[in-house]
């Protein structure tokens, strides 16, 4: 997939799905404060909001006035009528001004930076990126979010790891931020509590994909860091929100757009999430997974992401000359452990134990794994014929079925857990774990580093709830530990018949005839050589010329 740049513009979207109507400019705000039910019979109705209605909704969220119904049918109204670039950006600030505002010594002004992402499955990158910024010399104040429809969430994988405390008061931010240079925190009453009410009402609502909620949601946290520049992952593909990459250019365009009129300057990566991001799915699996980047190793399409966003911020906010030299830099923490050392600070400080920390980040993976929750149960799938492993766009599409097909772990009210039986849980406990190794004669132990890297077929897919993803080495011996070389051979390896290719980590019923069926579809062997995957990342949309 060829990459490009496209610069962002500050016009309005124009009209469609998530674009609003009306006259240009906002009307004057009223002399009286509307009823709810007024100003959601009017967007309703198509009508524009003006700042005093906007400042009034967001204000009867946070003081508890406005009914679960009513937030519900303004969430619906804007999703179905939409909001042009100057509602949405009222909307974000509104969000942001719900609670305190961080406020930074002025030594860190161009240091500050971050990075967001819309969600998709096995999106592991925060849990790299934001420790190999830190040790480029950058502050990462990251406030993330819970799972959201079918995604999984930054804070619930982290909450796996024992001890970790996502909750955050703003000064303690500023200390975690001068011992570690990076935290991952969540919202609370101080940080953003409007946007937190909000970001769990959609996920009832069926409004997760509204793109002037979305954008004033991930701006509205970002807008409260004071940050320097701001990278946004926005995802396209059958795993992401937006199913194709003119519906992701369209946010991402907005998120420019909106984030130049409240003076931050925001860039927009466009990358595909039609197969899961690395080789594994769920909260536990994807510490390891980040781990294993960050001992420069792991499957490189994460690698390559961390690096291309990495570089991206680093050039925005003046740390690197170009995009490229900040890709390097940022590959560099990677590989010499730099970016390890300061995710082991963040855990630290944060509430993991020391000692935990120090075992999670200097282990072998297999002692890794002892150290998070494990399912009880685990179950192989079989390859049926000797081939190479590959990828198709019809089974990738299909591997990740939407919730019309298959339940996703989302959520019936917004302050229940998700279900037992849900790849992803509530309490960022890892329910269904995977691992992504064979266990045949002669392959890698489980969850190991190979020199001979990963097979490139691997797809998630849900069947009632269960989370698998696939994935087998080449039967090499694993590298050396604690930081081997990365992978220097194509991401390919040779499936035997009979030998297994897919492993399921459980503690629910076994897989059914049809469930074992609907996964074995998602293999697709071939006689042919071997083939590299391409790269997720697909386009770069920048802020305008300042």
């Amino acid at each position: 997939m060829a990459a490009s740049m496209t610069p962002g513009t500050g016009a309005p979207p124009a009209p469609g799905d998530f674009s609003g109507e009306g006259s240009q400019g906002l009307p004057d705000p009223s002399p009286e404060p509307k009823q709810l039910p007024e100003l959601i019979r009017m967007k309703r109705d198509g009508g524009r909001l003006s700042e005093a209605d906007i400042r009034g909704f967001v204000a009867a969220v946070v003081n508890g006035s406005a009914q679960g119904a009513q937030i519900g049918a303004m969430l619906m109204a804007i999703r179905l009528r939409g909001m042009d670039l100057q509602e949405t950006s009222v909307l974000t600030q509104a969000l942001a001004q719900s609670g305190q505002q961080l406020e930074w010594p002025e030594a860190w002004r161009q240091q500050l930076v971050d990075k967001h992402s819309t969600g998709g499955v096995g999106d592991k990158v925060s849990l790299v990126l934001a420790p190999a910024l830190a040790a480029c010399g950058c502050k990462v104040p990251m406030i993330s979010g819970r799972g959201l429809g079918h995604t999984g969430g930054t804070l619930d994988k982290l909450e796996s790891i024992n001890g970790f405390n996502v909750i955050q008061s703003p000064e303690q931010m500023q200390v975690l931020l001068e011992q570690a240079g990076c935290c991952i925190v969540g919202q609370s009453e101080q940080l953003v509590p409007a946007d937190g009410i909000l970001y769990a009402a959609r996920d009832v609502t069926a409004t997760v994909d509204s793109l002037p909620l979305i954008t004033a949601s991930i701006l509205s946290k970002k807008l409260v860091e004071g940050l320097s520049a701001l990278v946004v992952d926005v995802k396209f593909g059958g795993a992401a929100v937006f199913p194709n990459q003119e519906q992701a250019r369209e946010l991402a365009k907005t998120l420019v757009g909106v984030g130049a009129s409240l003076g931050l300057r925001v860039a927009a990566a466009l990358t595909a999430m039609d197969k899961p991001l690395g080789r594994c799915v769920g909260h536990s699996l994807e510490v390891e997974e980040a781990l294993l980047c960050m001992d420069g190793a792991g499957p490189p399409d994460l690698r390559d992401l961390v690096t291309t966003l990495g570089g991206a911020l680093l050039w925005l906010s003046g740390h690197a000359g170009t995009q490229a030299q900040g890709a390097a830099r940022v590959a560099a923490a990677l590989d010499d452990g730099s970016a390890l050392g300061r995710f082991e600070r963040m855990l630290a400080a944060q509430g993991v134990d020391p000692g935990l920390a120090r075992a999670l980040c200097s282990g072998s993976p297999a002692e890794r794994r002892q150290l998070l929750p494990r399912a009880r149960e685990q179950e192989e799938l079989l390859a049926p014929a000797d081939g190479e492993g590959r990828g198709s766009p019809r089974h990738s599409a299909s591997a990740i079925p939407f919730p019309s097909r298959c339940p996703a772990p989302s959520r019936a009210r917004a302050s229940q857990p998700l279900s037992p039986q849900a790849p992803w849980s509530w309490s960022g406990r890892c329910r269904w774990r995977w691992c992504c190794t064979s266990s045949g004669p002669g392959a890698a132990a489980l969850g190991s580093r190979s020199a001979w890297g990963w097979a490139p077929s691997c797809w998630s897919t849900w069947v009632r709830g269960c989370a698998v993803v696939s994935a087998a080495p080449a039967p090499a011996p694993p590298a050396p530990h604690p930081r081997p070389a990365p992978a220097a051979r194509p991401l390919t390896a040779p499936h035997s018949a009979g030998t297994p290719w897919l492993r399921v980590h459980r503690d629910g019923p076994a897989l059914s005839g049809p469930q074992r069926r609907a996964l074995q579809e998602a293999l697709v062997l071939s006689d042919r050589a071997p083939f590299a995957a391409p790269s997720p990342f697909a386009e770069l949309v920048l802020p305008p010329q300042q």
